[in-house]
């Protein structure tokens, strides 16, 4: 199996249209080209259900809708790389804080919501078909710690009185990511199917979650962590949790989000999210050397897993640099959350681009790794 060197541009489509332009080596290209040129050898991207209001307008953060996905995913397979397509099941934004069901759905529950995950899942599927550009992996769900598509697929904490401590139901959320399994399988087997949660560095999570995936007899390929160390712990503790649950389940497993901070800069129209606090805790430097490091690092990591089972990793976002008003969320966005905070570029000094668009040395130093492979 190819080592995953793989990218989440999602935002993409967005900055482009604001103008946002790329450099390698003080040349102009285009992103696709400059990553491929870099060693990069996959994409990820995230499709929502709806990400508009009811006026139209659009919630921002890259507004991945199905139309968007089928032009990047045009441009992915043209390029010959992988592509890895994650499913939000929501109109914007999911993590284990928020999974809310797409306004279309929010009055199905049961067997009607199951089927609701289905058709979609099978429609957005058979739209890639036809223009033969299916994902080779499919993510159903993205950070499902706690469950999705709330309240119906929520895992929430219940007291046995026969147990000190509270145990979680995962009866119904199980029933729904089933019927999003059952639609990949049938469109093209050879898909693989990623569980995804947060918290990498958290062994006992994943123990608790995927032991209860195996006794519901769960069908899928991949398992998927995202890692950020300055708030999943260290890098021991993940590859701690790699090598156990690889074995454990017998499953490969894939850092399916991560990122580090370049600089500590401020940036008009940035609210960032990356700070010197978090620099701290993460124990890198924010400098370029420190984000290669990192990244060097991380790979080794993954690439220690026992028996080839560490698939590889995919950078969050490294081409959202500063420019063009581009926002993780616009009011409207931020009114369907519910979650009001200032718009603009959250990720800027995490990018694998420095605030001009050149690349920095983490992007540069990939096409030195597993090169021949």
């Amino acid at each position: 199996m190819e080592f995953l060197k793989g990218m989440d541009i999602s935002m993409l489509s967005e900055l482009e249209k604001k103008g946002i332009r790329y450099y390698n080596h003080g040349r102009e290209e285009e992103l696709l080209g400059i990553l491929k040129e870099n060693g990069v050898n996959a994409i990820r991207l995230r499709i929502w259900n709806n990400p508009y209001d009811e006026k139209g307008n659009p919630y921002g953060g890259g507004t991945n809708d199905l139309a968007s996905v089928l032009k990047m995913a045009e441009r992915i397979k043209e390029k010959g790389m992988q592509f890895f397509l994650d499913f939000h099941y929501s109109d914007f934004w999911t993590d284990p804080k928020k999974q809310i069901k797409p306004k279309a759905w929010k009055e199905l529950s049961g067997k009607k919501l199951g089927t609701a995950v289905y058709d979609y899942t099978k429609m957005v599927l058979e739209e890639l078909q036809k223009r033969d550009i299916l994902p080779d992996m499919v993510q159903v769900g993205n950070e499902i710690t706690n469950g999705f598509l709330w309240p119906d697929g929520q895992l929430k904490a219940y007291r046995n009185l026969e147990e000190q401590q509270p145990k979680r139901e995962y009866e119904s959320m199980f029933f729904l990511l089933e019927r999003g399994i059952q639609a990949v399988r049938e469109v093209d087997s050879n898909i693989e199917i990623v569980l995804h949660l947060d918290f990498g560095g958290d062994n006992g999570l994943y123990r608790e979650w995927f032991d209860e995936a195996e006794k519901h007899r769960l069908d899928y390929d991949i398992i998927g962590l995202s890692y950020y160390p300055y708030w999943h712990e260290n890098l021991t503790k993940l590859e701690e949790n790699l090598q156990d649950i690889s074995q454990r389940y017998e499953k490969a497993v894939l850092v399916a989000e991560t990122s580090y901070g370049f600089t500590l800069e401020e940036k008009e129209g940035c609210s960032l999210v990356f700070s010197k606090e978090l620099a701290e805790k993460g124990g890198y430097e924010p400098a370029p050397e420190g984000q290669a490091q990192f990244l060097k690092d991380l790979i080794a990591c993954i690439e220690r897993v026992k028996k080839n089972r560490g698939r590889g990793f995919f950078y969050w976002e490294p081409a959202w640099i500063p420019g063009g008003n581009s926002t993780w969320a616009s009011v409207e966005g931020q009114k369907y959350m519910n979650d009001m905070a200032p718009e603009g570029n959250t990720w800027a000094n995490q990018a694998l681009f420095d605030y001009e668009g050149n690349v920095l040395p983490a992007l540069e130093m990939l096409k030195n790794i597993h090169k021949n492979k």
